[in-house]
């Protein structure tokens, strides 16, 4: 996910490299200064030097520079909670997509997430959109889970139980006073949690 952002001042160009990444740092720039609801995508394709078709090709709508990559998320905590060993009990399958997960955001993506969570933080509407997305995640998991053959309430507990780390985890991570890695927060959430439902 990480972006390389490359400026240029010689016009607009549909075709400039990694428009993607351009359009989604001036985005977040933008909701930053004036606040979500005030920006336009014409306001954000104009900062980037970039169409508004260009824009359209990339993302559905402004609200998507935020959210794009939950599907490809998604398909990450599915695939590594089906290639988990047999064996494995079903927190553990869990536990490893959460490592997975770990991956989709290197400590260089730890500023941009920090800004995107900011953003998110002010607008009740995007709010909303990540909880939309949260349960989302947990459900794709839960029926990950009911492949391998956990039956329920179990497989849905334990996707609830593994999306509450990551939600913790990731909030955790982006923490100003936090420098660890997000595979190293994450493990020690998922500990806390094994701890807190060990005792008696």
């Amino acid at each position: 996910m990480s972006a390389t952002v490359i400026t240029y001042h010689l016009g607009m160009s549909r075709w400039e490299p990694n428009a993607r990444g351009r359009l989604e740092q001036t985005a977040l720039e933008l909701y930053g200064e004036r606040g979500f609801e005030q920006t336009t995508v014409t306001e954000i394709a104009n900062r980037a030097g970039l169409s508004e078709r260009t824009f359209f090709r990339h993302f559905a709508d402004k609200r998507e520079v935020l959210f794009w990559g939950a599907g490809s998320l998604q398909e990450l905590f599915v695939s590594t909670v089906a290639a988990a060993p047999e064996s494995d009990a079903p927190i553990d399958a869990v536990a490893a997509a959460l490592q997975a997960a770990a991956a989709f955001f290197p400590p260089e993506r730890r500023e941009h997430a920090q800004r995107r969570q900011a953003v998110i933080v002010a607008n009740p509407g995007l709010q909303e959109r990540e909880l939309i997305k949260l349960a989302s995640l947990a459900a794709a998991i839960a029926g990950a889970l009911r492949s391998r053959g956990v039956a329920e309430p179990a497989a849905t507990l334990t996707a609830e139980a593994g999306i509450a780390v990551f939600k913790v985890g990731f909030e955790r991570w982006i923490d100003d006073a936090n420098d660890a890695e997000l595979g190293d927060v994450m493990s020690s959430s998922l500990d806390e949690l094994r701890a807190v439902t060990a005792r008696r």
